[in-house]
């Protein structure tokens, strides 16, 4: 049996707002089992989480970070860029399918068929309304309590960028700065950066430009 789902005002009606739905009573085994490949479906601690479904401009953002992100890890030969419904079993019992999220040439052996098994070296999730305080929150620490060492977030309707990156002493938690302008330079991908400018563009700007550019930069 696979997982059905359809959410339903008091009168019977289909909601058409956003939503964050969670279900208890789950195993790893059934989630595995019977969650949709075809839209984000997580798992955390027993419970099940189903967002509303993406909008097109949050697809459009995903599929331009996704082409900059694989093509620049591709060329490089740095390692695999995925998306969600991918799923990253960050630990036994806790199930997240990012964005868009890098796995460098020296994990790629946990990258099984169901599944990676550990940390990204970089995750992005895009918000939205129904995910924003999750993304920025609870993600944030539990990416950073299983070893991600750079998570982005990007909140397209503020126009601002949440680089989050594990600090290099015994300090706790990530040390987030916000970028609504100017060069992302990431640490988890050696070399790659990203204009937040490009990314509140309407429409986006061209992929394969911005891609050259970023791979003819020297940075």
């Amino acid at each position: 049996m696979s997982l059905a789902l359809r959410v339903v005002d008091a009168t019977g009606a289909e909601l058409s707002d956003t939503y964050l739905i969670r279900l208890g009573g789950w195993t790893e085994e059934r989630y595995f089992a019977e969650a949709p490949e075809d839209r984000i479906v997580e798992f955390e601690e027993g419970e099940i989480i189903v967002a509303s479904p993406a909008t097109v401009s949050h697809q459009r953002l995903v599929r331009f970070l996704t082409f900059l992100l694989a093509g620049y890890a591709r060329t490089k030969g740095l390692g695999e860029v995925l998306n969600g419904p991918a799923v990253v079993r960050l630990r036994p019992g806790l199930n997240y399918e990012p964005d868009v999220f890098f796995v460098p040439l020296s994990s790629l052996p946990q990258l099984e068929e169901k599944y990676f098994s550990g940390a990204p070296g970089l995750v992005i999730e895009v918000t939205s309304p129904g995910t924003r305080i999750r993304d920025l929150k609870d993600k944030a620490a539990a990416y950073r309590e299983c070893g991600v060492p750079e998570y982005w977030v990007v909140e397209a309707q503020a126009r601002v960028l949440y680089q989050h990156l594990a600090p290099t002493g015994a300090r706790a938690g990530y040390r987030r700065e916000e970028f609504r302008q100017g060069r992302v330079v990431s640490r988890g991908v050696p070399g790659f950066w990203v204009e937040v400018s490009w990314l509140w563009q309407e429409p986006l700007p061209q992929e394969l430009a911005c891609l050259q550019e970023i791979l003819g930069s020297g940075c």
